[in-house]
């Protein structure tokens, strides 16, 4: 296989996985605001949005993963080690591959405090879950800063159905916060 084929095959995988880790991590998002209310949704048993969220946090963390080894061996894309970890080091377009190390190393920290939850305090682990929401953001800007298909429609449509999720999702909790849903409803404690 020439290398303009295996540079363009990487190419696209980096591109896809990019997006859907933007999907995934917006299911995440709004799954971990509907979580913190202890909301679900009628007829299913209470731990179906905590098992959700937890199963769609595993399945982005995969996009993820895929989504920065492609970006790391694509000679197109041009992104070091280094910059991957360290916030805005990279010689091209460092301020969007900075957004994007950024959330990665916050998403990092996510997981781990989540493998180590058992051994943290209660408190420590949603401190870290409250700094985690910055994590998104972060994405979407990175998602719209960089890469070939930031100007196109559909993208702007995806990352505009996300933003739109988040801020609804946010909307309906601080709007909700005080009294039952009649679409949601609080689970017993």
């Amino acid at each position: 296989m020439s290398s303009w084929a295996t540079s363009g095959a990487v190419w696209y995988l980096m591109r896809a996985t990019g997006v859907v880790s933007l999907l995934l991590l917006t299911a995440v998002f709004v799954l971990g605001i509907a979580t913190t209310n202890r909301w679900r949704v009628r007829r299913l048993p209470g731990f179906a949005a905590l098992s959700l969220h937890r199963s769609l946090s595993l399945l982005a963390v995969v996009f993820l993963t895929l989504h920065v080894a492609t970006a790391l061996v694509d000679p197109y894309a041009a992104v070091g080690v280094a910059a991957v970890v360290i916030p805005f080091v990279a010689g091209k377009s460092a301020l969007w591959v900075g957004l994007g190390a950024v959330s990665l190393d916050l998403t990092a920290a996510l997981i781990v405090t989540s493998l180590l939850r058992s051994r943290l305090s209660l408190r420590v682990w949603r401190g870290i879950h409250w700094v985690a929401y910055l994590s998104w953001p972060l994405a979407i800007g990175h998602s719209l800063g960089i890469g070939s298909d930031t100007g196109t429609v559909w993208m702007r449509v995806v990352a505009g159905a996300c933003v739109g999720l988040v801020v609804a999702a946010a909307a309906y909790r601080l709007r909700r916060a005080g009294g039952p849903s009649k679409h949601l409803e609080p689970q017993p404690a």
